[in-house]
């Protein structure tokens, strides 16, 4: 995550790091340390020196965050160009903007991080509806999950948590469904296996018993653990509207 890192440099190190990662645009930057803030545009304004944090977006977004609150000491949601340069001994950054012209120029007086950030951008999303919508919608379509799979119970109490969706597959197994209206997570993980081992423990010896978590998608790091585990992933990406519930066959 941390493609680069700098601790107290100094002004022609940090001019470096400034140029190279935004011309790059790949990695969120973070910039801490006592510096002056000048702002030109529709209004002026001087911040005195004092202690910020600049963060920069790889889109160039710019952010200027003073030690208390929630909103920026100053911010630019879009840039048209950002610069770095040595002048009198001290870095400065500038943000410029056209439309409408703007101008924000942070003087570095004595910085204690610089850092470059590799974050990965997510493509996950929620499911519509709540996780008690998901559950009630896929216990009436399991295939959506597995085609063969039956609902056998639904909020099955186990002595460590209720299980969401309790069924039997294709192969007559048994199985432990989790169900997660985001992308998935070690949370996840961890909790489709205490339901497993105690289902274990309440079945004959030598019964089969699976283990799966029905999301839209798994973070890399629960999905090598889930694989450890030997427990599965099914993703469930979209799920029948009203209308099509509707139009299926009903026996009552």
């Amino acid at each position: 995550m941390i493609r680069e890192q700098l601790l107290n440099p100094d002004a022609a190190e940090l001019t470096a790091f400034l140029l190279k990662h935004t011309r790059a645009g790949q990695c969120l930057i973070q910039v801490a340390g006592e510096a002056e803030v000048s702002y030109q545009g529709r209004a002026a304004s001087m911040a005195e020196a004092g202690n910020y944090l600049l963060i920069i977006k790889r889109d160039g977004s710019v952010q200027i965050h003073h030690p208390k609150g929630i909103k920026p000491l100053n911010w630019q949601p879009k840039t048209d160009r950002l610069h770095a340069q040595v002048e009198e001994g001290y870095c400065v950054f500038t943000a410029f903007r056209r439309s409408p012209d703007e101008t924000v120029r942070m003087v570095m007086l004595n910085v204690a991080l610089a850092q470059a950030l590799d974050l990965q951008e997510e493509q996950g999303f929620i499911l519509a509806g709540s996780e008690a919508q998901m559950q009630a919608t896929l216990a009436r379509h399991p295939d959506l999950i597995e085609p063969g799979l039956t609902i056998l119970d639904r909020e099955l109490f186990t002595g460590v948590g209720d299980i969401d969706l309790f069924a039997r597959d294709a192969q007559g197994r048994l199985v432990v469904v989790e169900l997660k209206r985001a992308k998935a997570t070690h949370d996840a993980v961890h909790q489709l296996s205490r339901y497993v081992d105690a289902v274990r423990r309440q079945v004959p010896p030598g019964t089969q018993v699976r283990g799966i978590i029905a999301a839209p998608s798994i973070t890399r790091h629960a999905a090598l653990t889930l694989e450890k585990l030997n427990l599965e992933f099914k993703a469930v990406t979209a799920l029948p509207t009203a209308q099509e519930q509707a139009a299926q066959p009903q026996l009552f």
